[in-house]
């Protein structure tokens, strides 16, 4: 089962006499990027939230978003005002803005918004409180996985869809090998004749300098390479953790076996089949870019 590292979930709450909001958004990343807002009563909390992200979330670029605030009914017991730092910072504001001219009616809203205006010494949460907050971010959580698997299901379908028509192509190339090498031996005589001429060929010379020309061009290792490939890709689909990254390994082995084949084909009809496995070859590394 594959997921996207595009996700998004969101959450609201009230537990423990608070209104708790949680919102995760991801985008594509090679690791784990984690972008943390927290309440200042949960700043002890960072580490421990990061550690588990590492486990909940594993790649992306995230943006973590908790917001913690007092109901109404409990808001008025909960705000403590540090009174001589708000005064001090109110007649501060209001010296410079009537220095500058400037208006003076959001004076004292401003002044309540500067650091430790509100809330008296800045406290940590209780375990209750914070035990309450992060099952609220595990909800969250939950949601923002299946989001990702919504789209994983998505991507898992188009992968699927492009393996096997690089194994339906490899198919057409089996059925066309056959006619390949006499063509290529045809080509070659009618070569000598043209510029050595029939009667200065040393037959047993030019066959068995054929037998090592051909075997050079064989292509039987890298068809059945090739398609074990493509059944491991498909197999590692299947296993329930998603692994974007050996599915980029993979791709680049089939990517490796398709070039090979396309170098060694000497043949118009299967170069033209092998560039349409590398069109199918590209929008699968394009997609597995997106897996986590």
């Amino acid at each position: 089962m594959v997921q996207s590292m595009t996700g998004y979930g969101a959450l609201k709450r009230e537990v423990q006499g608070m209104r708790v909001s949680v919102e995760i958004k991801s985008l594509n990343s090679k690791y784990l990027e984690l972008n943390l807002k927290l309440p200042r009563q949960y700043a002890h909390k960072e580490l421990f939230i990061r550690n588990e992200c590492n486990k909940l979330i594993e790649r992306g670029k995230a943006t973590i978003t908790i917001i913690a605030e007092p109901l109404e009914t409990a808001l008025v017991s909960s705000l403590a005002i540090n009174e001589p730092l708000l005064t001090a910072y109110y007649r501060s504001l209001e010296r410079i803005a009537t220095e500058l001219g400037a208006d003076r009616s959001e004076l004292l809203k401003l002044a309540l918004s500067m650091p430790e205006a509100t809330g008296g010494e800045e406290n940590q949460a209780g375990e209750e409180e914070w035990e309450a907050t992060w099952n609220v971010f595990l909800e969250a959580i939950a949601v923002f996985n299946r989001f990702r698997a919504d789209e994983g299901a998505v991507l898992d379908k188009d992968l699927r869809l492009r393996v096997n028509n690089i194994k339906n192509y490899l198919s057409e190339i089996e059925t066309a090998e056959p006619q390949r090498i006499p063509l290529i031996r045809e080509r070659l005589e009618g070569l000598m004749k043209e510029y050595v001429g029939s009667e200065n060929v040393d037959q047993n010379r030019f066959e068995q300098e054929l037998v090592f020309y051909i075997d050079k061009l064989d292509i039987t290792e890298e068809k059945v390479r090739l398609r074990s490939h493509c059944d491991y890709f498909l197999s590692v689909l299947d296993d329930k953790v998603s692994n974007g990254k050996k599915l980029g390994f993979i791709s680049q082995e089939m990517g490796r076996e398709i070039n090979t084949l396309g170098s060694k084909a000497y043949d118009a009809a299967i170069q033209q089949l092998v560039v349409q496995m590398k069109e199918e070859l590209e929008k699968i590394k394009e997609q597995v870019l997106n897996l986590v």
